[in-house]
């Protein structure tokens, strides 16, 4: 703000001149003294005036005794997992209360490079929500597999003092850190020099590991595994986050290690949440409220998702309602049994009511980020799968996660050593298909606990370099999945017995699409139904959002890229085969 909008708000807050905007008989959330208070609150071209007086304003809306809180700040997030554009993505999130978001755009970046990162930048710019955007820290995530872009110091200089890059994204490569590795700090110089964050991802990283990850500048961590990592990870400086995606939730796994004391350092975020589920379940204000339906005190919860993302990000307009603030602001009748906003204003101006935006952002057109598929050679041969043994390795799924388990299985083989599926048994062939580069790579190993008992299914969101990934028990179903998913130019498609079921088309990078929500929530919602009722995928999992993260070499145990089968423990490459 500069001294005219600031005289200007100080004339409103004297009652000088009229505001735009009075919100009366509101109940409003004092997130810093972790109160509650009745105020009417005076808004004047966009930011918060006062409270109560005999001030003007041009409009009047009575709250009615309902809550008035801050806009909800998720702290974290990948928009392209919505499968959506930023704009559409803008009218989805807004009603659920969120207005304000910290993305991370790796997963396009991983695709597109620097074309991704001037999408997200030029698409966010003019939308309601407001859209900070992390420079990716990591792309492509290790140079186990092929990325479509290589993104060092360099490239993050040309960007990183936009005022709407707070820093860098999530530091996935745990071990470059460890070991101090040149390529690695002279990204985090890029920080540093100007006082940036540094965002972090280091599951199951604790004590004396955990001192050297923190020294680094790490500022925060959404991977957590335990109230006692939690704890380990606050005591070292940085901000944990409470995340509620759609495959990996750990809310209720986290909330007991939430305490008054520490509750300054907690934040809450989405990570990866999936349009049916900002649909059916909200998208920030769901993990808020699932911390309160489980005893965690409401305005401690508001603050978390509000006051202290603020903090952490260094955004001083904005998680508070307190004079000189943004009026992101969210109206809801109960905060003491979870949060449904009934409106939801931005800088002062109504956009959403009763869960339904007013009016829609505007779009804007991608431009350099779409047909982004160069396979090469791919053909049914490429899925051959030769383990060398009976005795395997087999990746195991967790169910509510993305951690994966390091298993082992006896299996059948033909007379020319190619692994043979065997109905009884719940293991699948997976595979991996480089499509950035044209090199023909493509690597298979084996899958269990995903439940399918005939056909195949594929996509080209593979975290996070995404490559196509496809699942099946026979390779002419998945050939013709993958032949799909090329000729489309990405996406997520199903068949069975040579039969097209359903299929997605992701044009944006093959990971996000112009269509509106409607229409994505209502074709993901069929294919969902599709993959359970007619391939049989096991229930407790995301057909869609399990199968994308069995790509991604730097969560454990076992995963596989496009060179291959890759132990994340030993962060080294493992035959498939169990030598005895």
């Amino acid at each position: 703000m500069n001294k005219e909008s600031v005289s200007r708000l100080i004339d409103a807050a004297q009652g000088r001149i009229q505001c735009d905007l009075v919100i009366r008989n509101a109940q409003v959330a004092d997130v810093c003294n972790k109160e509650v208070f009745k105020a009417d609150v005076y808004i004047l071209d966009g930011m918060i005036a006062g409270f109560d007086g005999c001030r003007k304003a041009k409009e009047e809306i009575d709250a009615a005794g309902r809550y008035l809180i801050p806009g909800f700040i998720d702290a974290h997030c990948h928009i392209e997992s919505s499968h959506l554009s930023p704009s559409e993505f803008s009218d989805a999130v807004i009603p659920c209360g969120t207005t304000t978001v910290i993305a991370d755009p790796h997963e396009i970046c991983n695709v597109t490079g620097l074309d991704g990162m001037s999408y997200m930048l030029k698409a966010s710019e003019n939308i309601p929500l407001s859209v900070f955007l992390m420079f990716p820290s990591c792309v492509p995530a290790t140079p186990f597999e092929h990325s479509g872009a290589i993104l060092n110091a360099e490239e993050i200089a040309e960007y990183i003092d936009n005022p709407r890059v707070p820093g860098l994204g999530e530091m996935m490569n745990y071990p470059g850190v460890a070991s101090a590795d040149g390529t690695v700090m002279a990204k985090l110089e890029e920080a540093y020099k100007r006082n940036k964050n540094i965002d972090g991802h280091a599951p199951s990283i604790t004590g004396p590991a955990l001192d050297g990850y923190a020294a680094a500048g790490i500022t925060t961590d959404h991977e957590c595994e335990t109230p006692e990592e939690l704890h380990d990870k606050v005591r070292k400086g940085m901000y944990v986050m409470l995340r509620e995606g759609t495959a990996c939730k750990n809310v209720l796994q986290l909330l007991p290690g939430v305490t008054e004391k520490n509750s300054s350092r907690i934040l809450f975020c989405t990570d990866d949440r999936q349009p049916q589920s900002i649909v059916r379940d909200g998208h920030v204000n769901y993990g808020v409220s699932l911390a309160i339906k489980n005893g965690l005190e409401p305005l401690t919860a508001i603050a978390m998702a509000t006051l202290n993302a603020a903090i952490c990000y260094h955004l001083s307009d904005r998680g508070m309602v307190a004079p000189r603030k943004r009026a992101d602001l969210i109206l809801a009748k109960d905060i003491t049994n979870g949060i449904t906003p009934e409106m939801v204003f931005i800088k002062g101006r109504k956009v959403a009511e009763e869960g339904r935006i007013i009016a829609k952002a505007p779009h804007t057109t991608p431009e350099h980020v779409s047909g982004r598929m160069d396979v090469k050679d791919f053909s049914k041969a490429k899925l051959s799968l030769k383990p060398g043994s009976d005795h395997v390795r087999v990746i195991d799924i967790i169910p509510g996660g993305v951690v994966t388990g390091n298993g082992d299985a006896w299996i059948r083989r033909g007379d020319d050593g190619e692994w043979i599926h065997e109905n009884d048994k719940d293991i699948l062939k997976l595979a991996v298909i480089e499509r950035h580069h044209g090199t023909g790579n493509a690597a298979t190993a084996l899958i269990r606990g995903y439940g399918m008992k005939h056909g195949a299914v594929a996509t080209s969101i593979a975290h996070d370099s995404h490559n196509i990934i496809v699942i099946g028990d026979n390779d002419d179903d998945m050939a013709r999945a993958v032949e799909k998913l090329i000729s489309i130019g990405g996406g997520i498609t199903m068949f069975k017995d040579g039969r097209e079921l359903g299929t997605h088309r992701l044009e944006i990078a093959g990971l996000m699409t112009d269509l509106p929500l409607a229409e994505v929530t209502k074709c993901l919602d069929d294919m969902h139904e599709t993959a359970e009722k007619e391939l049989g995928v096991n229930k407790a999992i995301d057909p869609f959002m399990t199968l994308c993260f069995m790509a991604l070499p730097v969560i454990p145990s076992l995963k596989l890229t496009d060179c291959g089968l890759f132990d994340v423990d030993s962060f080294s490459f493992t035959e498939i085969g169990i030598k005895e």
